[in-house]
């Protein structure tokens, strides 16, 4: 009878383990674009941060538990809703990364905030993103506004000295892609112009999913512009770069805003004498001062290793940051809850100069990363090399007068 009363007791403990073992996991959304017109740079975003969760598990994991990532395909915003609220309700996610498209980042993260769902913006730009005051919505990375000021400020610093030319003197031409990206990074490379007393002759708005930019590419030509700053993604990239090249039009500088102008493909797609020359501000990239973004070369061992591929822009790079300081944070506290994850979410404060992006990160006004910071990149030789700031660049800036 004792025995039976020992052996019933063991086996209790053992199924207790058991189901122990089986609840040691935490699940976090994972909600990119991996489909559709955005998923190249959608599921290179999805890379960095899959890069973050896994040297997380390999370190024990989160409070001890495993993170488990559940996808869900934001390839449009009706879509984005619906998978934020499968994550939410039925895979019942502690959180949700993502997403790269502003777009989607703004549908989707309304879903979690009405939840009480913390989401975490790795990679868009928009200015909406954190500007709408959610309480549960952290983004890691720069803004549209970073990006529009850097374009400017690389234009009187550096740009206009290298045409010979004086700022004011210049013609500014800014075209964009009509959606909440490009329209958030047009106004501010506008009212950045026009505190810099820059010539802007015209703003245009386009469709990213159109097929013909001939009639725009001649107007830039007509107006005699100077520099051209686009803020597209790559498929608009691309047919800007090639009917330009068609029309022969070459103004000065082009300056791209990320997306596209950040992708090898790009480059592979317009030919490199096309590309070459070609300005563009972005997250931190590949070819940089290392000393300025220590552990750089790390992380692109780990993705050739796990990938069997170079990384195809600084998206996973970016996204692998964000996730890996956002992780590192809940390790340190106790339990998932919302309230839990949002005052551990207040005392990340990880100075610049440390990370492998270079910038830091600490969370100021709506929850923006207040550390967050572009660079100036160039595509020089077939290669994206980054010229600005002079402390991470390891090219000068080159230019035709």
């Amino acid at each position: 009878m004792g025995q039976s009363v020992v052996t019933r007791a063991v086996l209790a403990a053992l199924f207790g383990l058991a189901a122990n073992a089986a609840q040691a996991e935490v699940k976090f959304g994972a909600l990119y674009p991996f489909s559709g017109q955005l998923a190249l740079l959608g599921e290179e975003s999805a890379r960095g941060l899959e890069i973050a969760v896994d040297e997380i598990n390999a370190a024990g994991g989160v409070q001890g538990e495993k993170v488990v990532l559940v996808r869900g395909d934001a390839v449009d915003n009706n879509q984005a809703i619906g998978e934020a609220r499968r994550l939410i309700a039925l895979e019942r996610v502690a959180a949700i990364f993502g997403t790269y498209s502003s777009a989607r980042s703004i549908a989707a993260s309304q879903v979690a905030e009405l939840s009480g769902v913390p989401y975490f913006e790795l990679g868009a730009v928009a200015d909406e993103v954190t500007g709408r005051g959610l309480k549960f919505l952290y983004r890691t990375n720069p803004t549209a506004e970073d990006m529009g000021k850097l374009a400017v400020e690389m234009i009187v610093t550096k740009v206009a000295g290298g045409l010979g030319k004086k700022p004011e003197d210049l013609k500014i031409g800014i075209i964009h892609e009509d959606s909440s990206y490009g329209t958030s990074v047009a106004g501010h490379q506008k009212k950045f112009a026009a505190a810099a007393k820059l010539n802007v002759v015209t703003v245009q708005p386009y469709p990213a999913a159109t097929v013909d930019m001939s009639s725009l590419v001649l107007d830039l030509k007509r107006r005699g512009v100077d520099i051209v700053l686009q803020t597209s993604y790559q498929n608009d990239s691309v047919l800007f770069l090639q009917q330009a090249n068609e029309a022969g039009f070459k103004p000065g500088a082009i300056i791209g805003g990320g997306g596209g102008y950040s992708m090898q493909p790009t480059a592979d797609a317009v030919g490199h004498s096309v590309i070459e020359g070609v300005l563009d501000t972005d997250f931190t990239q590949f070819l940089v001062n290392t000393k300025y973004t220590p552990g750089i070369e790390g992380f692109v061992e780990t993705y050739k290793k796990k990938y069997n591929a170079s990384p195809r822009s600084g998206h996973s790079l970016n996204n692998y940051v964000g996730a890996k300081v956002i992780l590192e944070a809940l390790n340190k506290t106790k339990g998932f809850t919302p309230d839990t994850i949002t005052k551990a979410m207040k005392e990340i404060d990880v100075k610049p100069g440390v990370t492998a992006v270079g910038y830091g990160i600490k969370f100021g006004a709506n929850n923006q990363n207040e550390r967050a910071a572009m660079m100036g990149m160039q595509w020089q030789n077939g290669k994206l090399v980054t010229v600005y700031p002079d402390e991470a660049a390891v090219s000068p800036m080159q230019l035709r007068k």
